[in-house]
């Protein structure tokens, strides 16, 4: 049978497609693809590469002699591209399929796991690794400062991959980093997440189950020993097992960990660490990162160097502008748990001042009500809290919706301040006439939210309230 030379991406301007498609016409094949919106950086990327790029989804887009149609996670029945694939019966795949045989097969990958800090913590992984001169691959959900990208496939033995449980495609259910042949696992944490594929705890701790019982013999996991879920999500396992974490029973156990306002140290298995970070969770993402770092090799020189010099990573507690005194901050945060430590965190950096933080609803899990109570908990722990309408709320069933006013009310029955407001100019007039000097905004979603970071700025740009 001849070689396959010839991949069409549909969905490929997603940052993951993007790179592997980049990667494989570098590699000599010969690449096509299509988005809904092609726009740059990643149009103009991809068109650098060489690769011919269509707008819009059409059966056409796929050439006649392609030899593997490359389906990305976002993609449905129903789509054009998609129906033409099935129609004309040729072999299409997902992309962790595609990354499988071409790029991880043969090599130490690195997979980071877990409901929270998964992408801070392989950023880190990654970062340590090429700080050190490993020149590692990666996959990122998220974009480091350090690294510039968040996927990057290298000549190297080692990949680094944000291993997310979330489904692999419309004909794969299965989660993605089943697929990611991992020589090291690490477990962050586990809690409830992903609604929309996932009707029970149990069934996400499966799935972890799975993933640890691909890891070989020669292989390693780092677990989080502090994390119940995780521990039981770990009983059993084939592989070497390692705890992490502050309990003695941990096989690397950190100790003596000291949070200042903007630098956090500790201890693990002994040696000292420093990372440029706030917060215990990170503490725990920094442990887990020396942790797999140690397992691929590197020495605990090469690891501290590494840490110190990690800048973090786009959209975690990024501080986007400050206006006379008040600062407009950007985070990712949108489950209950990861809210209630980025609101911990930010009160460790910016000690006294008063904290508002901005939610938008906009995750699969948080724009259900599965996280009611959970969600008025965490955001009352803020000096003041607004949440936004909840966006394409027509594609959940009514009976299974969030209520967002419901949620603001439940934030003052915890000891907080809560607000509903629709519309984001709505939210920007409420903090322009209330913040004052001092204040820090927080501004945690899973997307754009309308762009309300610069709105902000610019509404505080033209008056304060003394």
């Amino acid at each position: 049978m001849p070689s396959k030379t010839k991949f069409h991406f549909t969905g490929i301007c997603g940052t993951a497609m993007g790179a592997v498609a980049a990667a494989m016409q570098q590699r000599g094949f010969t690449v096509t693809g299509s988005d809904a919106n092609v726009y740059p950086p990643m149009s103009d990327f991809l068109r650098q590469q060489g690769i011919t790029l269509s707008e819009g989804y059409r059966e056409e887009n796929i050439p006649a002699d392609t030899d593997v149609v490359v389906i990305g996670n976002a993609i449905s029945r129903g789509n054009p591209e998609a129906e033409a694939a099935l129609d004309r019966k040729l072999l299409y795949q997902s992309l962790p399929e595609v990354m499988k045989e071409y790029f991880l097969r043969g090599k130490r990958n690195l997979v980071v796991s877990g409901t929270h800090g998964k992408t801070t913590t392989a950023s880190m992984l990654a970062w340590l690794l090429r700080h050190a001169g490993r020149n590692p691959g990666f996959m990122i959900g998220g974009l480091p400062n350090n690294l510039g990208c968040g996927a990057h496939f290298a000549d190297s033995e080692f990949n680094v991959l944000e291993g997310d449980e979330y489904d692999t495609a419309f004909f794969d259910k299965r989660s993605k980093f089943l697929h990611y042949l991992p020589e090291c696992v690490v477990i962050n944490n586990i809690e409830f997440d992903h609604a929309d594929i996932y009707n029970s705890l149990d069934e996400i701790k499966l799935s972890f189950r799975r993933l640890l019982n691909i890891v070989p013999r020669g292989g390693r996991a780092f677990i989080n020993g502090d994390d119940p879920n995780s521990l039981d999500a770990a009983a059993g396992a084939p592989c070497p097992v390692t705890r992490v974490g502050f309990a003695e029973t941990c096989g690397l156990q950190i100790e003596n960990p000291k949070y200042e306002t903007n630098r956090s140290s500790f201890t693990l298995g002994g040696v000292a660490y420093s990372i440029r970070m706030t917060g215990e969770f990170n503490v725990r993402n920094a442990a887990m990162a020396a942790a797999a770092a140690g397992l691929a090799g590197l020495g605990a020189d090469e690891i501290r160097a590494g840490l110190e010099a990690f800048d973090g990573v786009a959209r975690r507690q990024e501080l986007r502008g400050e206006v006379n005194g008040i600062k407009v901050i950007d985070d990712f945060a949108h489950h209950p748990t990861a809210i209630r430590l980025a609101i911990g965190s930010l009160r460790q950096s910016y000690p006294g001042a008063r904290l508002w933080v901005l939610f938008e609803p906009r995750s699969n899990t948080t724009r259900r009500a599965v996280f009611q109570h959970e969600l008025a908990v965490a955001l009352a722990t803020a000096d003041f809290a607004i949440v936004a309408a909840i966006p394409d709320l027509h594609k959940i069933p009514p009976h299974d919706r969030l209520d967002p006013q419901q949620l603001a009310a439940d934030i003052g029955r915890h000891g907080g301040h809560g607000w509903y407001l629709s519309g984001i100019d709505e939210i920007v007039q409420k903090v322009k006439d209330s913040a004052r000097p001092g204040d820090v905004i927080a501004v945690l979603t899973n997307g754009g939210f309308g762009g309300i970071h610069q709105k902000l700025l610019d509404a505080l740009n033209h008056e304060l309230v003394d």
